[in-house]
């Protein structure tokens, strides 16, 4: 069958401005100057007035002194520090939180989708109310709810719920045991960086050399051993110590241990419990999507039913729930800027109000901002997107 082709001919004769691709390339350069003169304009413009305002514009506020303190900080931080380290120290608290609800809700929203197209009918509905509970209030009340929830059930810090003597919950927070190390870890990040590299490398020769009819390496026990082993040997032959850190109750304060605040744990939660009912939405479209025929190929051969989920229904599966994923990893990372209704320090809050309202500096602050967004999102779209071309079928 013969297909109409979509590329424009090329030119046989005439003159020049006769040629298709000629005109398509003259009028795309014509746009693409007039979109770059209306940016110079509107940018010339915004500084002409702001200067005849007697704003000043710039960066040079990032080297000031901030002068208020931060109730999270992920890396060396005090009221001595400069904008740009409460820039940082925002940005950190964001990736913090996003990155900890993309793994929960993404584990959630798996068993939650499974357990929807259950045969048992009590573990079905449970499923099915849990997402259209939480999937049809929005976030920002379901946020404003378990923070008033946390606050009006947790004991006060002298009366701490305890768990085994390791770990404490009270208004001020989650206290957990944490591993201590004695000096920078920068050595162990890159030795686990290598090991990751060298990882893919070898599955990728691996593949090959099955594609060369020669037998594949022990795929699973490489991987293992190229993400254990470097970190490993890197820790025992430098002088990096660790030591696991126990908290301890003193009178108004708790010791050792990794302080998790009030907030980050709602916001936390929260992030979970709403994403999973979307992700949970996504695997279900996902597995009914997966011919039955394929199961019963499965139980005719007498495969056990998780094997057949693990490498028969799953991998099908993925190419239906991963672009579906990507959009709720988005909506995870922009809508963690609604912490600052409850008070968690996230970019948003820190360097996009705070930081906005002692310097004055909307333009450079709010744009930084949105770029900042802009790029988290970016990246993310651009691994789910590879994720998605390696999980697709390849036509011959």
């Amino acid at each position: 069958m013969l297909r109409p082709s979509t590329t424009i001919p090329p030119r046989e004769h005439g003159p020049l401005w006769r040629d298709p691709r000629v005109r398509a390339f003259v009028l795309q350069a014509v746009m693409l100057l007039v979109a770059v003169v209306l940016v110079i304009l509107l940018t010339n413009n915004t500084l002409s007035n702001l200067a005849a305002q007697g704003v000043t514009t710039g960066f040079n506020y990032l080297s000031q002194r901030s002068g208020f303190g931060i109730s999270q900080t992920l890396v060396e931080y005090s009221a001595n520090s400069t904008y740009a380290d409460a820039f940082t120290v925002g940005l950190l608290n964001t990736l913090l939180v996003a990155g900890l609800s993309i793994v929960t809700c993404t584990l959630l929203g798996l068993l939650v989708g499974m357990a929807r197209l259950s045969s048992n009918w009590l573990l079905s509905r449970c499923a099915t109310v849990y997402i259209e509970i939480f999937r049809n209030i929005p976030m920002l009340l379901q946020l404003l709810f378990w923070s008033a929830l946390m606050m009006s059930v947790l004991p006060e810090f002298k009366k701490s719920y305890s768990l085994w003597g390791v770990a404490f919950l009270n208004k001020k927070g989650l206290v957990l045991p944490w591993v201590e190390f004695s000096s920078s870890t920068w050595p162990l990040w890159l030795a686990l960086a290598l090991g990751l590299v060298a990882m893919l490398v070898m599955r990728n020769i691996n593949q090959y050399r099955v594609r060369r009819g020669k037998d594949g390496w022990p795929v699973r026990w490489l991987t293992l051993a190229l993400i254990v082993l470097p970190p490993l040997v890197t820790f025992f032959c430098s002088s990096i110590h660790a030591s696991l850190s126990l908290p301890k109750l003193t009178a108004f304060s708790s010791r050792g241990g990794i302080h998790l605040i009030p907030e980050l744990v709602v916001l936390w939660l929260t992030l979970t419990l709403y994403a999973a009912a979307f992700v949970a939405e996504a695997v279900r479209s996902g597995l009914a999507s997966v011919p039955n025929g394929q199961r019963e190929a499965a139980t005719s051969l007498c495969l056990p039913g998780g094997l057949t989920m693990r490498k028969i229904v799953l991998p099908q599966a993925m190419r239906v729930i991963i672009p579906q994923l990507a959009s709720q990893y988005l909506n995870v990372i922009k809508n963690s800027s609604l912490g600052i209704a409850i008070g968690y320090p996230d970019l948003f809050a820190v360097y996009g109000i705070t930081t906005l309202n002692q310097t004055g500096q909307a333009l450079e602050i709010m744009a930084t901002t949105m770029a900042v967004y802009l790029a988290l999102s970016l990246l993310v779209s651009l691994l789910m997107n590879l994720i998605n071309a390696r999980m697709a079928l390849k036509e011959r």
